[in-house]
């Protein structure tokens, strides 16, 4: 069963995971709500709604992603929220999640990466 598992199958699902993880934390312990009034903070207009969508969009969108459903339109997606997040809250804060620094876009650079490669492979198909 594992020798017929394929690479990039592999990929997405640790993907999805991770983003799913993400949400469904936020979403059981409500940081939804401080999240929301970040947006708030830096000029989003109804921040919590677009905090409620994000996490949603993490716990809906992340079990069809590693599903394989929807791969091109979800990997599209997450590649843009992840690289928001890099602009707005990862760069200032250099190259390195921990070690050197602290809270940087090293990590984000990653999942944008893996989220390409699982992007063009579904293209492919």
């Amino acid at each position: 069963m594992l020798a017929r598992l394929q690479p990039m199958t592999v990929v997405r699902v640790a993907v999805a995971a991770v983003f799913l993880i993400h949400g469904s934390f936020r979403a059981l312990t409500g940081g939804y709500v401080p999240f929301g009034e970040w947006f708030g903070s830096i000029g989003f207009p109804m921040g919590i709604a677009w905090a409620v969508a994000v996490t949603a969009l993490e716990v809906v969108g992340a079990p069809l992603l590693a599903a394989g459903r929807f791969v091109t339109p979800l990997a599209a997606y997450f590649i843009l929220q992840t690289a928001l997040g890099l602009w707005l809250v990862h760069a200032p804060n250099g190259w390195f999640v921990v070690g050197a620094g602290r809270n940087g876009m090293e990590y984000s650079v990653l999942l944008m990466v893996l989220l390409a490669a699982v992007l063009l492979e579904s293209r492919r198909r």
